[in-house]
């Protein structure tokens, strides 16, 4: 029995070892999972908008300049944005949307963290309300994104708010695929929407993917039970997490969600 013994101490050994070394690396090289779009590219379309936010400077566009309708848009973690612009263009002609590269991200200065991309966010928000005054103005987040858009809505009057793929926090969304790792311990960028969109009362639209393996199912459903009333929900059943924008009926849910209050103003929501 010794030596088998030996063998299963050496093996829990090797196990431990090999745990605390995972547990090390996600704790270092955290913000290069979360944000792998940082640093990976340079972005050779003319930016349309620049924007200091602190001491960053921000590179945006801007899909159909000049109209009343007004909204934000914030990408996934490894999305180029202004690959975004022109998908936005044709899928809502009639409103002027505002994409702006995170810190870090194609040609924006700086690193990104919760904390630099709520500003970001925030700093966005400013410059849009100062060019367009008395425009009511709609958020739509993807993935991440959706992260930033519900932080945005509990620190700004975000009038309307498209939530794609959206998990109830980062923190949990990451405990689902890592289960063995202490992740609600080692994660700094928490992106908690559940506790962002507590307060928040404008309408929701919620879209999910049905294969969505990179946001789980459970993590949605969270959030959509957390919102409650607020929340309208579109299911694409075959989707997956990237592919659920080229779903029929994506547009148009998005489309006419926009459409009921955007030029009417605040009060028709």
């Amino acid at each position: 029995m010794k030596p088998l013994r030996r063998i299963l101490v050496s093996i829990v050994r090797v196990a431990a070892i090999a745990w605390v070394a995972v547990c090390a690396y996600l704790g270092v090289m955290q913000r290069n999972l979360v944000y792998p779009g940082a640093g990976a590219w340079t972005e050779d379309i003319p930016a349309d908008i620049e924007l200091r936010s602190g001491d960053e400077t921000l590179r945006g566009w801007i899909a159909n300049p000049g109209h009343e309708r007004v909204l934000l848009y914030f990408g996934g973690n490894g999305e180029r944005v202004a690959w975004s612009r022109n998908e936005l263009a044709a899928m809502l002609p009639d409103v002027t949307t505002y994409l702006v590269a995170y810190r870090g991200y194609a040609g924006s200065t700086g690193s990104p963290s919760e904390e630099g991309l709520r500003s970001d966010a925030m700093a966005l928000f400013d410059e849009v309300r100062r060019r367009h005054p008395d425009a009511p103005i709609a958020v739509l987040g993807r993935s991440l994104g959706s992260g930033v858009a519900s932080d945005l809505a509990a620190r700004r009057p975000v009038d309307r708010l498209v939530l794609v793929t959206p998990f109830d926090s980062l923190v949990e969304t990451a405990a689902a695929h890592v289960p063995v790792v202490p992740v609600r311990w080692l994660l700094r960028d928490r992106f908690d929407s559940v506790a962002n969109l507590a307060g928040y009362e404008g309408p929701v639209l919620v879209l999910r993917a049905g294969r969505d393996v990179v946001v789980p199912p459970a993590n949605t459903d969270r959030l959509v039970a957390a919102l409650g009333v607020h929340a309208l929900v579109v299911a694409f059943e075959d989707a997956g997490h990237d592919s659920i924008s080229r779903e029929r009926g994506y547009a148009e849910a998005i489309a006419r969600f926009l459409e009921k209050s955007q030029v009417a103003g605040h009060a028709a929501r």
